[in-house]
């Protein structure tokens, strides 16, 4: 709301400074500071307000050490993390931008769905919460949106490579000019629909998911979304639900989130501008710059949180903060055609759900076979293993940071490792 005052100020009253609200730098900066400030402050009054409710969490006894001292800790956290993702976006984002829109829309949606879990099993007294049907299919639903608006929204586009000399680009969501090329090597300025996403490690760089339809012959394009929908589908489901994994021990969704927010934040902003888009010959999304507003509250958001949610922590974030934070990244990734990305910039997220998935498998098959279920973690997910093997949370949070830097610089290499 901000960002048209201010563009209102500029070009009616000429308000000096007033102009500096046209540059992505200048609200994301704002933005993240704005955001730091609302979870620091809405934080400490919501953990008051949960105590005074006794919203408090209730863990079951699974042996790990340190696990009854967190009883009673306020959950349903996840308010604090939204709240000031929302606020900073809404007051200095272009509020018609259509990338901004969607995201909005998987804070909310999502947040309102974890929240809802939330209220089932803090003031309903049911720790099953919402049922995991339910969970999936409004998971099922933001994915079907995100997707059909991903493929038929007319502003939503990418712009190709061009063999054709063109003198200038005009540079959308940074500044406004007009840069002289020499080179062939430039993007049309004619914007086209396309299903084209980025694959790393590969010399091209790009996939088209319609190109897996070629067999269904001429005009297999109008059947992209048959495969396009679904494969949206999964990744918004597998990320959110990693994220809630994830969310096992003092500070490690919220931290991870922030690290991997950082990474996202940087391929938004390269891939939003024409300038660093063809120095890095990548694809070119008009527009999808503005998303490092939102990114940048993001960030803000999880490290204010960070603040109270380290060991030990004093708040939990719940369903509320998990499922919605998981739910963003992937739709992110979705949006700045990233989400192939995801294996190697979630590996944390990943190896959780993986390390889950794998237990209950082999328990099950060996339980079958031998009549006696085996496991091949001590406890599932992985950081309950590390727990049982006698490392301290502190440690185990910290080593899985390191991880998560190191995952998140190759994320960024890939864009010239091809």
């Amino acid at each position: 709301m901000l960002y048209y005052l201010f563009d209102f100020l500029d070009k009616t009253y000429n308000v000096p400074g007033a102009g500096a609200f046209q540059y992505i730098s200048t609200r994301a900066g704002l933005a993240v500071i704005t955001s730091l400030i609302i979870s620091m402050i809405l934080g400490k009054r919501l953990i008051a307000l949960l105590r005074k409710k006794q919203v408090g969490e209730t863990v079951r006894d699974l042996g790990l050490p340190g696990q009854k001292q967190k009883e009673g800790t306020p959950t349903m956290g996840g308010l604090i993390i939204i709240g000031a993702i929302l606020i900073p976006t809404l007051l200095f984002a272009k509020l018609h931008n259509i990338y901004i829109v969607l995201i909005l829309i998987t804070t909310v949606w999502l947040g309102a769905l974890g929240f809802i879990d939330d209220y089932i099993k803090v003031f309903k007294k049911d720790k099953k919460g919402l049922s995991g049907k339910m969970k999936i299919l409004g998971q099922v639903i933001l994915g079907l949106v995100v997707g059909l608006v991903m493929l038929y929204h007319n502003s939503i586009v990418i712009r190709e490579k061009s063999e054709k000399k063109v003198n200038y680009i005009t540079v959308e969501g940074v500044f406004q000019s007009e840069i002289t090329s020499k080179t062939t090597d430039i993007f049309s300025m004619t914007p086209i629909k396309s299903t084209k996403t980025t694959i790393p490690f590969i010399k091209n760089n790009e996939l088209d998911y319609s190109k897996i339809l070629f067999f269904l012959g001429k005009g297999y394009e109008k059947w992209a979304f048959l495969i396009f929908v679904p494969i949206i589908i999964f990744i918004v489901i597998a990320v959110s639900n990693g994220a809630n994994i994830t969310d096992g021990i003092d500070g490690l969704a919220t931290g991870t989130s922030a690290i991997i927010g950082v990474t996202l934040g940087i391929l938004a902003y390269v891939s939003g501008n024409v300038i660093f888009a063809k120095y890095l010959n990548i694809m070119y999304i008009p527009n999808a710059g503005e998303l490092v507003i939102f990114i940048s509250a993001f960030i803000g958001a999880c490290i204010g949180f960070l603040w109270y949610n380290s060991y030990p922590a004093q708040v939990f974030m719940g369903d509320t903060g998990s499922l919605a934070l998981g739910g963003i990244i992937a739709v992110f990734s979705i949006m700045i055609r990233k989400e192939l990305l995801i294996p190697l910039l979630c590996g944390i997220f990943l190896i959780e759900n993986f390390s889950v998935m794998l237990q209950v498998s082999f328990f099950k098959y060996t339980k079958k076979k031998y009549g006696e279920g085996k496991r091949i973690f001590k406890m599932a997910p992985l950081h309950h293993h590390f727990q049982k093997s006698g490392y301290s949370e502190a440690k185990i949070v910290m080593r899985f940071f390191i991880v998560g830097i190191i995952l998140s610089v190759i994320t960024v290499l890939t864009l010239k490792a091809r």
